[in-house]
């Protein structure tokens, strides 16, 4: 008797760890981010997004920087679900985030559709807009130098456009330090996280619009003279004009390598924004800089930690949300 009565607890047991296992797979399948999320449903998804990354890369050097950007534009404004790639079309009543001020410069949007043509030649209606963002950034981390980082899949692509609240959320140019920190506070990315994300203007170009006012009528005082002079070169109107497209490099030495040659601009004071150079001189956030500055692996590896934490920001999972056919538009359009 009590013998059996220990086999019939140890198989209820058995069953109640089986079906809890079962049940945590089932959860996760259905509304959580998961590693090789894609393994079943559409097992070259990952490869086939690399490989077109690494061609427009090939083609289009700047595309690169363009997949970071889409991340950080997207993830930041509420949720990481596509909406910065939705577009405005007769009678579907979406305002795009892209006409925000704060997207000013960014470019590159059709490239993404490149990459879900050839996404849904493969599995139709199965990779999300949202992953694609996600995971072509990861990709052209690597391209730029940067660190292979292990990012989850499972995003889901919204359904409205956020383009009423991309300033509450985007931090502009010129913004305080105090309010930069507090944006990306409220996205779970600390100062030291903030720092290193900041990292990602060591790749790119500032188009000279958003460098006027460090310029004229008086140089910034925190701007080195010679830097200055540079400057002045690079955008000698002092009245901007945005359909003139000049700029100056992020970084004139290593442009199009993502490194810590940026915060060691920053400590010479040639730093292109206000909110970069604000960075070594805010004692919350100088620290950082001088530590970033001295040890490029440092700076790697906050990079990819902030990378990866903002690329997981407020997901939409599960049965929320759709997979889009066209990254531009909701399927009811």
């Amino acid at each position: 008797m009590a013998t059996g009565s220990f086999d019939n607890c140890s198989s209820s047991f058995v069953l109640l760890t089986l079906l809890l296992q079962l049940l945590s797979v089932t959860c996760m399948g259905s509304g959580e981010l998961q590693s090789n999320y894609y393994a079943e449903s559409c097992p070259n998804a990952e490869e086939i997004i690399k490989q077109e990354v690494a061609k427009l890369y090939d083609e289009h050097g700047n595309t690169a920087v363009s997949w970071i950007r889409n991340l950080f534009h997207d993830c930041m404004v509420q949720s990481c679900d596509a909406s910065l790639l939705l577009e405005s079309k007769h009678g579907n009543g979406i305002v795009s985030e892209q006409a925000s001020s704060r997207s000013f410069g960014m470019r590159n949007f059709k490239y993404v559709n490149k990459i879900k043509e050839a996404l849904e030649k493969e599995c139709p209606v199965t990779v999300s807009c949202a992953d694609i963002i996600a995971l072509s950034a990861r990709d052209g981390i690597v391209l730029l130098g940067g660190p292979r980082i292990e990012m989850r899949g499972g995003r889901r692509d919204g359904t409205e456009s956020h383009a009423s609240v991309v300033e509450e959320f985007i931090p502009n140019h010129n913004d305080s330090m105090a309010l930069v920190l507090s944006r990306f506070e409220s996205v779970d990315i600390d100062a030291e996280g903030t720092v290193a994300l900041l990292g990602a203007h060591s790749v790119g170009r500032v188009h000279c619009v958003n460098l006027f006012d460090r310029l004229y009528p008086t140089v910034d005082p925190t701007l080195d003279p010679d830097y200055a002079k540079y400057l002045k070169g690079r955008c000698p109107m002092p009245d901007p004009n945005p359909g003139k497209v000049r700029y100056a490099r992020n970084d004139r030495e290593t442009p199009m390598v993502l490194d810590n040659m940026y915060y060691k601009h920053l400590l010479a004071q040639k730093g292109l924004l206000l909110v970069d150079q604000q960075l070594a001189s805010d004692p919350t956030t100088a620290p950082f800089v001088m530590k970033m500055a001295a040890d490029n692996s440092y700076f790697l590896d906050q990079f990819a930690r902030a990378i990866l934490a903002l690329s997981e920001n407020s997901p939409l999972t599960g049965d929320e949300g759709e997979i889009r056919k066209d990254c531009r538009y909701i399927n009811a359009d």
